[in-house]
């Protein structure tokens, strides 16, 4: 495989380019073309020049491809003929997940050495693995656990007694409060907060009190959450992300929720306490559920739908309030229908009242 760094040299690490040939060779795919053409980026089939590669892997996308001006693109090879003006195209079978192979090359990590900044608080008691770095202003509380490879960012917050798994990483401004257990390989944005406490409290004495949280917030391994999500601790339960599960940005999740592996739940999406969601479940933007009902393994909840009752296994439901898919279109068409019927039983009672 020949790649280029920075300075022009062959290499492996901190790659900055890569011919055509050596895509082909990452990629296991088909080269069709000049293997000696090089490309340092990634960029979309409409914006793309003769130094970056892009793909084409749907066929509502191949008018944009005949004019794409990149250097080299993968496709499959039932769309190979739309981008036949390109300089080098190579078949695969699924060019979109074929780029996930090439950004590690094209986009390398910043190297990463193990530190602790002078400006960072470690509690007493805290143990920290090999090759863990803490950032700037940084604050490990006591008896916190880190496991090696961990990275914390400048001014999270782990709080007393947290565990955080080998290899996840904290975005600055990261909370973590006590009772938070966070897994490995786990990515925390910037701006999550995990464990506080949920919304509880019980009406005595003409006032609000509060209720005490005493349950963990249990993150599982290959998590990565979004910019700003918040995630409550369980009152006297736990509230559970099941591994492999991914979070957008702006998600609330509640107290004693419990979601499954490998979940998929998409921006600003308001999850009610003591919810179930199954694995594989995918609940899109917007979409709000109500406390205390279960979403069955592999359901889907459109954007934003107000679901108020169970989902069973493998539904599609949407609308407000939610109802299987199907009906909540015809639903939705019954509505807009009405407007029309109003305006025909209008004129039918001005000509009534005429005549």
């Amino acid at each position: 495989m020949s790649s280029t760094t920075e300075n022009g040299k062959a290499g492996g690490e901190g790659v900055r380019t890569l011919t055509a040939l050596a895509i082909s060779e990452l990629v296991k795919g088909e080269l069709r073309g000049d293997g000696k053409v090089t490309v340092s980026a990634v960029a979309p089939l409409d914006r793309a020049d003769k130094t970056q590669v892009s793909f084409l892997g749907n066929a509502r996308y191949t008018a944009i491809a005949a004019d794409t001006k990149a250097g080299v693109v993968l496709v499959s090879s039932e769309l190979a003929d739309s981008v036949a003006n390109v300089p080098v195209r190579i078949i695969v079978e699924k060019p979109n997940e074929a780029v996930l192979v090439l950004l590690p090359f094209l986009y390398p990590e910043a190297e990463r050495v193990a530190s602790i900044h002078p400006t960072a608080v470690i509690g007493r008691r805290a143990r920290l693995g090999k090759n863990v770095v803490v950032d700037e202003y940084a604050i490990v509380g006591d008896g916190a656990e880190l496991g090696d490879n961990v990275w914390i960012g400048s001014h999270a917050v782990v709080g007393d007694g947290v565990k955080v798994g080998a290899g996840s990483r904290l975005f600055p401004h990261v909370t973590l409060y006590s009772g938070a257990e966070v897994g490995e390989r786990v990515l925390l944005h910037s701006g999550v907060c995990i464990g506080s406490d949920g919304f509880g409290y019980v009406q005595r004495n003409n006032a609000h009190e509060k209720i005490r949280h005493v349950g963990r917030c249990v993150i599982g391994n290959d998590v990565e959450i979004g910019a700003n999500t918040t995630i409550d601790r369980g009152s006297v339960d736990d509230t559970v992300i099941g591994a492999g599960t991914k979070i957008d940005n702006l998600v609330q999740i509640g107290h004693n929720c419990r979601i499954g592996r490998m979940c998929l739940i998409m921006a600003q999406a308001g999850i009610a306490g003591s919810v179930r969601i199954e694995d594989g479940c995918i609940i899109a933007g917007q979409a709000g559920l109500g406390g205390h009902i279960t979403i069955g393994k592999g359901a889907r909840i459109a954007g934003q739908a107000g679901v108020f009752g169970d989902v069973p296994a493998g539904e599609s439901w949407s609308g407000y309030p939610a109802r299987p898919h199907k009906e909540s279109l015809r639903t939705t068409g019954a509505l807009f229908r009405l407007a029309g019927m109003l305006k025909r039983i209008e004129k039918l009672l001005d000509e009534k009242e005429k005549s």
